[in-house]
């Protein structure tokens, strides 16, 4: 049995949201003859999901591992109010199902265009409504926001690092498919960028 329940909740909740990646990536392949770029021909993606896969691997193991490890409560974080000793694993629990849920609704939304990188050599729809309408990257920002959950679950100095890396690399991905959506699509896409916030809800059209 589990002795941290809510770090083996969080790795059991990353593995399903990987898996479910691998069946879409599966359903892709057998629907347009392209494994929806899980390995992008461009170079740069390439290296990029050789460096990037290894981190999902030690989000999904980690917590997994470390579950069934006795530890002394105060690894997890030196100083924490006494508040908190009761809700801070429940709360990131709660808010990781609630992104995970989200994470559906986006996937849903992309349709066939959904993709996991650039392939030059393929145009796919461009999608601005529902999640899509008042941020350009919900998805990027939901697995941000389930990273931070983790991190907070379990705060050891490996998941703090792959968390950090984790979340470096969705930046950087993000601009360099905006980048091209933006070749690709033109003054459609440029004036969309203007008025939707990448990560979160722009409050004002001006930054």
């Amino acid at each position: 049995m589990p002795r941290h329940w809510p770090t083996f909740f969080i790795g059991s909740l990353m593995l399903a949201y990987w898996a479910l990646v691998i069946v879409m990536v599966i359903r892709t392949k057998k629907k347009v003859g392209k494994a929806a770029n899980f390995l992008p021909p461009e170079p740069i993606g390439r290296l990029l999901r050789i460096l990037w896969y290894p981190l999902v691997g030690i989000w999904i193991l980690h917590p997994l591992t470390m579950a069934y490890i006795k530890r002394p409560e105060r690894q997890a974080w030196p100083v924490r109010p006494v508040i908190l000793v009761h809700l801070y694993a429940s709360i990131p629990m709660v808010i990781a199902v609630a992104a995970f849920v989200a994470t559906l609704v986006c996937w849903r939304k992309m349709g066939k265009s959904w993709r996991m990188g650039i392939d030059p050599n393929e145009t796919t729809e461009l999608i601005v409504l529902g999640p899509y309408a008042y941020v350009r990257h919900p998805i990027y920002t939901l697995s941000i926001v389930l990273m931070l959950c983790t991190m907070l679950i379990l705060p050891t100095p490996l998941m703090l690092t792959a968390g950090i890396l984790h979340i470096t690399f969705l930046i950087w991905e993000a601009r360099r498919e905006e980048a091209y959506l933006a070749h690709v699509h033109g003054e459609p896409y440029v004036r969309y960028i203007a008025s939707v916030g990448r990560f979160v809800p722009r409050v004002s059209s001006n930054r």
